[in-house]
């Protein structure tokens, strides 16, 4: 039988904003945080997962971002994997970028701006 209080268990701590949930104000976590429902606000934290479910608007400061769900404001990461909605006027700072999102009616507007390198 798995015991999850036993000394061999390794369990990761992750704080959870579940489906249905509607967060307002900020999070300040030192272990990642999976958002399935909704904050608005700041989120700080290691990392970053925005479920299909989930919606996070405001300032996120993370490691790592991974969102299949809706972001929006602005988001300053190492790291972004977006594969979900990413809202109008949305600014994303990260140093690496792995984006696959589609727009139902049209094209995906993506804009490099002065905070950018030059790759000479």
């Amino acid at each position: 039988m798995n015991n999850p209080k036993s000394p061999g268990a390794t369990a990761e701590k992750k704080t959870i904003v579940e489906e249905g949930t509607e967060l307002r104000g900020s999070i300040n976590a030192n272990c990642p945080v999976v958002v399935q429902g909704s904050v608005q606000g700041e989120v700080n934290s290691p990392a970053v997962e925005v479920s299909a479910t989930g919606r996070i608007a405001g300032k996120t400061t993370t490691g790592t971002l991974t969102s299949n769900g809706h972001v929006a404001g602005e988001i300053d990461v190492d790291v972004a994997r977006l594969a979900g909605t990413v809202a109008p006027k949305t600014v994303i700072r990260a140093s690496t970028l792995d984006v696959k999102l589609t727009h139902p009616t049209g094209k995906i507007e993506l804009r490099f701006g002065p905070g950018g390198r030059s790759l000479s």
